[in-house]
């Protein structure tokens, strides 16, 4: 059996990572969840090639990314808008795009939104890991971010189903973001203004975020308990945890966020919330509002 095309790296970008549906259930063993942090996004750039919703993509942050398949592939970009080309002559974004053997499929940086998807007939198929693809860049888990000169194994585009048909509408990425929160479970260890501020206070995205939180600029949250009484001993996180540091500035965990952790929680973002988090760019403002 001849060896499986593979996809090689021609620019690597700012980050690029391998990731599918993740890797939940494993959160008692240390191993968190990972996967695409964009979700929606990365299930419909796979079903406009004819993938399957988990199919491994890349994701891209910011600036794109440039690969050169050995084979002729589909391909599709969504995610961040960005301008795309085929051995330079632009083709369409948002849209299946075929892609011949040895030509350079090129996405470029993004003009709105901050993380893009690039989904190919077939997938890609690296080494699994606990039954995901998936890069953690928490664990380390997953193939490494992708550095010019890689390779990656492409799968069969003959196991693909139909792509729809007709366009498909991509949501944009937020002018501002709206993030619901449901208290607890250490809501009682801040003071009533803190609670207050949370909910009517003007943050912003800090340029400090990444895939294992949305850090936030804004006004510090003060703790009711502190001594001795403000230690907590570590316990278990949950995707969309709002952990709150020294600092007083909350975080929002995301997909490579740590199992546990030993800063109280304030409250918890729905997990359906959180694909507009992974495409707003810092300096995004931000609310917070009762779920």
């Amino acid at each position: 059996m001849s060896p499986a095309p593979r996809l090689h790296v021609v620019r690597a970008g700012a980050l690029t990572t391998v990731q599918d549906a993740g890797r939940p259930g494993y959160a008692h063993l240390g191993v968190g969840q990972a996967g695409a942090l964009d979700g929606p996004a990365a299930r419909l750039a796979n079903r406009l090639v004819g993938n399957p919703p988990g199919a491994a993509v890349l994701e891209t942050t910011l600036t794109g990314c440039a690969v050169r398949p050995e084979a002729p592939v589909v391909a599709v970009v969504g995610g961040a808008g960005c301008r795309v080309t085929v051995d330079g002559r632009p083709v369409a974004w948002g849209a299946p795009v075929r892609v011949p053997a040895g030509a350079v499929l090129d996405a470029g940086p993004a003009a709105c939104g901050l993380r893009g998807y690039l989904a190919f007939a077939g997938g890609l198929e690296p080494e699994a890991v606990l039954g995901s693809r998936s890069a953690d860049l928490l664990s380390g888990l997953g193939p490494p971010p992708l550095r010019e000169g890689d390779a990656l194994p492409l799968g069969d585009p003959a196991e693909c189903g139909p792509p729809p048909a007709g366009p498909v509408p991509w949501p944009g990425a937020p002018a501002e973001l709206v993030l619901p929160v449901h208290p607890g479970p250490r809501h009682a260890w801040f003071t009533e203004a803190a609670l207050r501020t949370l909910l009517t206070a003007a943050y912003r995205v800090s340029p400090h975020s990444n895939r294992i939180g949305l850090r936030t600029e804004g006004p510090a949250l003060e703790r009711s308990r502190t001594g001795a009484a403000g230690e907590l001993p570590s316990e278990g996180m949950v995707l969309g945890a709002i952990q709150v540091p020294p600092d007083g500035r909350p975080v929002v965990f995301l997909n490579d966020h740590p199992t546990t952790g030993g800063y109280p929680v304030l409250g918890v973002v729905p997990e359906a919330a959180l694909a507009a988090a992974a495409q707003a760019v810092p300096g995004t403002g931000l609310r917070f509002v009762r779920a």
